[in-house]
């Protein structure tokens, strides 16, 4: 029994980034001998390991075989005689296809260091095709690492969109890989990758209308990319990059993703607010206690942030609106909500109360502009 440290610890300790996770490929062993050392299954495909003390993740070698259309159409064989060039070349690109031993010795048939030290991201075989899954990671690494996309890749990922392979993903696979995409440093070069191939047409439509006007993609791109520099949360950046869709386009794209309640709301709240957010300077106080409204301010308090983060990147005039804003808001929520309600008399008058004195503290604070 051999074991070998393999893929994405292996690339990122070749790139110089701090390794996360340990992935592990055991050569020469069964189940039950696996199991007889302390290890502890937890595989449901395929024979997948805990360590009985570090609890990282060993598999079996295996080899897979494509049987029907789409990400679970993968027939898989484990066992003691599957080498680990066998296993390697399954793998998707030659970067996720190099193994160390325990003595530090790299065994890399695909010639993966060399794609690392070109910046290169490269298929390992016409195997590639069989996983439509494997587009959206080309694309995320590249907006991970910034590496181009070689000729045949990208030639290759074209024909999979082409031919429909794509249309079989799993909405929520598809949306998984697009949000750690969207949390990569670089996102918008994820959905100009997609956008290049033409997956980004069959998995989000709606996204890929915003190239039917170059300006308004290259806008849109800008302003994910500024917001990820700036630590944006997810649904920020969600938010970014869907805020000149109309809401039904929002909840469309939202829905045939199964996009997570938070990320959809401000999405669909950047649509309706971001132009509106954007002028601010032009906002009177009975609109921006709307506003104020309408994001749920009093008890949501850090969603109207990821808002003004969504719909003011790349504006000019950005700080300024962002800074009127943020002293409305401040000056709305210092009014005691409770001592208003305790000297009303009903419950509309509650109500109605605690509204004017929130505009009334609007005005105020805009009276020093």
């Amino acid at each position: 029994m051999k074991i070998y440290s393999v893929g994405g610890s292996v690339r990122d300790e070749l790139l110089g980034l701090p390794v996360q996770d340990h992935d592990y490929v055991v050569v020469g062993a069964t189940p039950e001998e696996m199991v007889k050392q302390g290890y502890k299954p937890v595989g449901r495909d395929f024979p997948v390991f805990l360590h009985p003390e570090t609890h990282e993740e060993y598999a079996l070698a295996r080899t897979e075989r494509k049987t029907a259309r789409g990400y679970h159409g993968f027939e898989f064989r484990a066992a003691p005689d599957v080498t680990l060039e066998q296993d390697l070349a399954r793998r998707d690109l030659t970067i996720n296809a190099i193994a160390k031993d325990t003595d530090g010795r790299l065994i890399d048939p695909h010639k993966g260091a060399a794609d690392i030290e070109a910046g290169v991201l490269r298929h390992v075989s016409p195997a590639f095709a069989e996983d439509p899954v494997r587009i959206l990671r080309v694309a995320r690494f590249a907006a991970r690492f910034g590496f181009a996309i070689a000729p045949e890749t990208q030639k290759l990922m074209r024909e999979m969109a082409e031919n429909g392979e794509a249309d079989a993903l799993v909405p929520e696979r598809v949306w998984q890989e697009l949000a750690r995409g969207l949390m990569e440093e670089k996102p918008s070069r994820m959905f100009e990758v997609l956008r290049e191939c033409g997956a980004l047409a069959r998995v989000a439509p709606e996204v890929d209308a915003l190239w039917d006007e170059a300006e308004t993609a290259a806008a849109v791109m800008g302003a994910l990319d500024e917001v990820a520099r700036a630590g944006g949360s997810l649904a920020a950046r969600f938010a970014t990059l869907t805020r000149p869709l109309a809401p039904l386009a929002v909840e469309s794209v939202s829905n045939r993703l199964k996009v997570p309640g938070e990320c959809r709301d401000l999405a669909q709240l950047a649509a309706r607010h971001a132009n509106s957010i954007a002028d601010a300077v032009e906002l009177d106080a009975p609109a921006l206690l709307e506003l104020f409204n309408a994001v749920d301010l009093w008890r949501r308090p850090e969603r109207l942030a990821d808002l003004m983060a969504a719909a003011l990147a790349g504006e000019p005039d950005g700080a300024v609106a962002r800074a009127r804003i943020e002293r409305a808001r401040d000056a709305v929520l210092a009014v005691n909500a409770g001592a208003v309600a305790k000297t009303s008399r009903s419950p509309g008058e509650i109500q109605s109360r605690i509204a004017q004195e929130r505009l009334n503290a609007i005005r105020k604070a805009l009276s020093r502009d």
